[in-house]
């Protein structure tokens, strides 16, 4: 059996890769199928060398680590950099539509958001926002999602509570 492990002992270094590789599968951290990798290569060496166990401890060692230190990370942020998850209609807050049906305070309107069709009302309460004006979903109530246009600042105040407003004057009507 020690002569066969010796004269084959790129099998030997095969078997540790496939073990690694199905430990990964229950550890999902990558951190064991970089091993796998370097007990590949280790295997390699193996083939060529097969009398030179240090060199293929070595070549192994060096390649587990690099793939631990440089490709591991790389794999990591790929998969795991998405934030928090919505889910639900929290999914299209501050997501963009556009408006398809008149929307005004007192209901009935509608946008077109990711390819779907929403109700929507005015985050305002007191605006209108006429079709083909693009707009911002602010919140969601119930199914309903409040809007408001894109580009225009955010008024917080009713139009009553605002005071008068100042009109420049016309060119027929001399200035006041």
């Amino acid at each position: 059996m020690m002569d066969w492990l010796r004269d084959n002992v790129w099998a030997a270094w095969l078997g540790i890769a496939v073990v690694l590789g199905l430990a990964e599968l229950a550890s999902l951290d990558f951190t064991l199928l970089m091993l796998a990798a370097g007990a590949i290569t280790a295997a390699g060496v193996g083939a060529l060398f097969p009398h030179l166990l240090w060199l293929q401890i070595v070549v192994g060692l060096i390649t587990a680590a690099a793939m631990l230190g440089a490709i591991r990370p790389l794999l990591v942020r790929k998969l795991h950099h998405t934030g928090e998850l919505k889910t639900g209609s929290a999914h299209v807050i501050g997501r963009s539509g556009v408006v398809v049906k008149e929307i005004h305070p007192d209901g009935g309107g509608s946008i077109k958001l990711n390819g779907e069709l929403w109700t929507a009302r005015p985050y305002d309460d007191v605006s209108t926002i006429q079709p083909g004006t693009r707009v911002e979903v602010m919140s969601i109530d119930g199914a309903t999602a409040v809007v408001y246009p894109i580009g225009q600042p955010i008024d917080h105040t009713l139009p009553e509570l605002r005071g008068p407003e100042k009109t420049e004057p016309k060119d027929s009507e001399p200035p006041r």
